[in-house]
């Protein structure tokens, strides 16, 4: 009978551990105003879906403009911005309410949008009118329009809010602008096909992927000098900067490969085979692992920056592009551009009893032609008595 009763309790164990590793409500518990929600642009369905964190579900379909592609939020206030290319707009969404509060009209097919650190400003490079839109967010209006290069790709504001750098893809340059003054400092001419843009955390550096020459241009932002033209793999498409600044890890779409720039010393230390035709790249908050979306091969590299080496290979949904980190860390969230879903990745401490450290945990329909996704955590205020 004791050894029966032993057996039972055991068993009891291990299925409740089990429903904790795999349950998706086995979350930390934030208290009842918590929120953590993930907002996924439909490219083809002219809307945000909201992916509610704590259960893994959808929580809400969000129309917005016409092509909607990329999408930032605000570190400030409980805002997401979402860049309406074929309808010239941002779309401005209370994440409290998850609902669209103000429409902003920008110039002529803007891609991306950037949010500085204190939260006051958006830039929109306009890749159809040559200049960038300056958007104060807390009168939801364009305050400034600055003329720059042909086909502007990426505008990016350092961290230090002082510089914003734009890479033009036509002309091969990089446009320079003072940010306070909105003033062009200085056009750099680059590499072919100037993209992704990277800043260091102390804002001294900046570099610029090139996807058309297979080289990663590094800029001193102190002087708008350009120090160097690193040669990586080819067609590099993202760069994914460490949080110390210390490595910018490169992926090579027609390389199938990464490669590891030393930000100080402008080198690139290695190049390692990651998996067919990489396209994001996505480094933990403890800088140790990379995670790399295979738009070829539909799986997620798991790559251990310390170790220098692939540790795992993910199978997610069709043709893998944006990628997206939940608050805990313990979520990879993987945007399937062709499936139209999103697949959630856990990760969790190996165990003799789960001796993988990650296992698919759901995958989440969304709209059609999903092409960007971020997470924004927050707590709602008291309601108002």
């Amino acid at each position: 009978m004791k050894k029966l009763l032993f057996i039972i309790v055991t068993l009891s164990a291990i299925a409740a551990l089990g429903w904790w590793y795999f349950h998706p409500r086995a979350l930390p518990d934030y208290g009842p105003a918590y929120r953590e929600y993930a907002y996924v642009t439909n490219g083809k369905s002219n809307s945000v879906t909201v992916i509610d964190l704590r259960t893994f579900e959808p929580a809400k379909t969000i129309p917005v403009g016409i092509d909607p592609t990329g999408i930032a939020t605000n570190g400030k206030k409980n805002e997401v911005y979402v860049v309406n290319t074929d309808s010239n707009n941002v779309s401005v969404i209370n994440a409290e309410r998850n609902e669209v509060v103000a429409t902003i009209g920008v110039h002529g097919k803007p891609y991306f949008i950037d949010v500085s650190a204190d939260g006051k400003r958006g830039y929109v490079a306009n890749s159809g009118s040559a200049n960038v839109s300056v958007i104060d967010l807390e009168k939801r209006m364009v305050i400034g329009t600055i003329a720059v290069g042909r086909s502007p790709g990426l505008a990016s504001v350092s961290p230090d809010g002082g510089t914003l750098l734009v890479s033009n893809r036509a002309d091969n340059t990089v446009s320079e602008i003072d940010a306070r003054r909105l003033a062009v400092r200085a056009t750099i001419a680059v590499c072919q096909q100037p993209e992704d843009i990277a800043i260091l955390p102390d804002s001294s550096k900046a570099f610029v992927a090139c996807t058309g020459s297979a080289q990663v241009a590094s800029i001193d932002l102190k002087t708008g000098m350009l120090l160097a033209l690193l040669d990586v793999g080819k067609s590099p498409v993202n760069l994914a900067l460490k949080p110390d600044g210390g490595e910018l890890l490169v992926s090579n779409f027609d390389s199938s490969s990464i490669s590891t720039i030393e930000t100080a010393t402008n080198e690139v230390s290695g190049s390692y085979l990651i998996g067919e035709h990489p396209t994001r790249g996505l480094v933990t908050s403890d800088n140790s692992r990379m995670y790399v979306s295979n738009f070829g091969s539909d799986e997620v590299a798991v790559y251990d920056i310390d170790l220098g080496k692939l540790i795992a290979s993910l199978t997610v949904g069709s043709h893998p592009d944006g990628l997206a980190l939940s608050q805990s860390q313990n979520y990879l969230l993987v945007l399937d551009s062709t499936s139209g879903d999103v697949t959630v990745i856990q990760k969790r401490r190996a165990t003799k009893l789960e001796p993988t450290e990650y296992s698919l945990l759901t995958m989440i329909p969304v709209g059609a032609q999903p092409n960007n996704i971020v997470v924004k955590s927050l707590v709602l205020p008291p309601p108002v008595k």
